[in-house]
Formats: structure tokens, C-alpha cells, sequence
């Protein structure tokens, strides 16, 4: 057991080194983020370290990472309440509370639910408060691991069931799938499966009633599918605020 706990805590360090050729190409400021970030919106991060790397080839996606905003009025231990802050899976510290501006220079993208009353807002950054001091799960790091190489032979059609390997320990948590959960709690949408009912099935329903949703399972989320799910609004912060292309100075 110490020999797999010291091995893994090497993988971690080593997983969580920098890889030296990132570029933040579409960075916003974070008191620009904060103007326009709304409670239980999910900010996915283009993330620079190796672990990043294994997440985006996987997922086939921009984004290796997701946490979701708390506001500023969040009563977290460590954050002052005027400072906006995020709530995360850290692949060393487990789920924990950070400031906005940890990101302020990392590609991010503002992934937000729609139609969610106030209570509705509340309870998702409730039950993230809650998951706060979770350990992150890291039978899925020792299997992110060996899709570290160049070009690793995974067909692409298995690439996302390989992040369905973690241990499935409740007490553990993921960056996307605790998130997952916080939404599943108020039955809010994601990439749920769609079934489409038969005639037979369905021989007093409406129209519009022939499908049914299906919610999938927490672990087999990741940052992406907050991006392509069709129930997550995509807020750009610079167009948000009032962009003009006419008060743009272009060098001659």
C-alpha cells in the first residue's frame, strides 16, 4: 500500500509539471471574467501540464480541464467574499476553492446553463461546497498516464471510455465529474442518452413526449462535453461586454 501511494505521488508530480510550449492564444482578463461569469456557470481551462496533454488527446478537445464559478458572496474558507472564486478537483490538493484568477492566463471558455432559477444556482455551488476536501481519483491518473506518448495507438472510438477507469470511490472526485454530479442533483441536463419510444411504447403521448432522457453515468463526463452539450450556453466575455470592431487600432 505506501509503495502504491509513493509511486502514485511521483506520477503526480511528474504529471503535473508544465509542458513548455503552451500558448495562451484568447486570454481574458479576470476582472473582465467576473463582470460576466454568473453563479453555477462551468469555466473549462486549456490546462498546460502534462496531465493536460493526456486529457485533451482522449477527449479529442481544447479543454483538459472544468470548475465551476461560486460567485463572490461564497462564505469559502481561505477566499475573501469580495474575491470571485472557483470551485475545482486539484489533481494534488482534491476538490478545493481557488480565486478566479488562478486562470488569469490560460485560454478559458464560459460554458452556462440556462434556465436555472436562483435556488437552482445555489444548490449546484451548494453541493460543490460540499464535496470540498474530496480526494482526487487517482486510479484515473495511472490511466491517463499511458496515453502520454506521442501518438499513443488508441483507436479513436475508445478513447473516451478509457476515462471511465477510475475507482468509482464516492469519496473520490474528478474535475469534470464532480460537476456532473452537482447538475444530475437538480436534474439539470447534459449529454444525457436520448431513447425514442416506440408506437407501442408511446400510444397516448404526445408528440413531443416519444423521447426520453436518459442520465448518464457521472464518470463518463469530461470538460468537453460541457462545451458541446446543447443545454450549456456559450458566453464569450469580450462580446458580452460590448464588442466594436470600428474601435479596433490595427498596426499599418
Amino acid at each position: 500500500m505506501w509503495l502504491t501511494k509513493k509511486l502514485t505521488n511521483v506520477l503526480v508530480r511528474y504529471l503535473t509539471r508544465e509542458t513548455p510550449n503552451y500558448e495562451p492564444f484568447a486570454v481574458s482578463d479576470p476582472s473582465l471574467l467576473a463582470t460576466v461569469l454568473h453563479k453555477a456557470d462551468v469555466l473549462l481551462v486549456e490546462g498546460n501540464q502534462r496531465f493536460s496533454t493526456a486529457v485533451k488527446y482522449l477527449t479529442r478537445s481544447t479543454w483538459s480541464h472544468a470548475a465551476l464559478y461560486a460567485g463572490t458572496s461564497h462564505g469559502l474558507q481561505d477566499i475573501p467574499d469580495d474575491v470571485p472564486a472557483l470551485i475545482e478537483a486539484d489533481l494534488k490538493h482534491g476538490v478545493v476553492a481557488v480565486p478566479l484568477a488562478k486562470y488569469a492566463n490560460f485560454n478559458t471558455r464560459i460554458c452556462r446553463p440556462v434556465s436555472l432559477s436562483e435556488s437552482e444556482r445555489d444548490d449546484v455551488v451548494r453541493f460543490m461546497v460540499e464535496s470540498i476536501g474530496m480526494e482526487y481519483d487517482l486510479k484515473n491518473v495511472i490511466d491517463l498516464a499511458r496515453y502520454l506518448i506521442p501518438t499513443p495507438p488508441v483507436p479513436s472510438r475508445w478513447r473516451r471510455s478509457l476515462l471511465a477507469l477510475g475507482s468509482g470511490d464516492p469519496t473520490r472526485a474528478i474535475c469534470s465529474t464532480r460537476i456532473a454530479q452537482a447538475f444530475q442533483s437538480i436534474r439539470y441536463p447534459i449529454l444525457p442518452n436520448i431513447e425514442h419510444l416506440s408506437e407501442k411504447e408511446c400510444e397516448n403521448c404526445r408528440e413531443s413526449l416519444r423521447e426520453v432522457l436518459r442520465i448518464r453515468h457521472h464518470s463518463l463526463f469530461t470538460p468537453r462535453d460541457f462545451d458541446v452539450s446543447p443545454y450549456f450556453r456559450i458566453v464569450k466575455s469580450t462580446i458580452q461586454r460590448g464588442f466594436d470592431h470600428h474601435q479596433l487600432n490595427w498596426q499599418k
